[in-house]
């Protein structure tokens, strides 16, 4: 089912992920977070930007053990833990994160 912005059309797979990961912009990111029920801060900027760049050095969108860690390591144990990212990514940090940040699901979500 396509997602609509700025006039244009994009594909996106049964659960709302953008199919063509190059077609991602900040402006598609605000209409899946709109969707998502989130008003993107720059706490969710970073989570978001954090992820395409890791997607980007490993191929693969990190469960969310592994985002846990790798933003901990990067951002600082504040930021690096569950509870922060919960509260800003309340149906899952990797699962709603990377949709908006354009990128597959993780592998061992649900």
């Amino acid at each position: 089912m396509p997602i609509e912005v700025n006039g244009q059309s994009y594909e996106t797979d049964e659960e709302g992920y953008l199919v063509n990961l190059s077609d991602w912009n900040e402006d598609i990111a605000k209409v899946i977070a709109k969707e998502e029920n989130v008003d993107l801060t720059p706490n969710h900027w970073e989570v978001v930007n954090f992820l395409r760049q890791y997607y980007e050095e490993y191929q693969i969108a990190p469960a969310v053990r592994v985002l846990t860690k790798a933003i901990g390591k990067q951002l600082g144990p504040d930021k690096g833990n569950s509870k922060y990212l919960y509260e800003l990514f309340p149906y899952g940090p990797a699962k709603q994160a990377c949709k908006i940040a354009g990128l597959p699901k993780p592998t061992g979500c649900v």
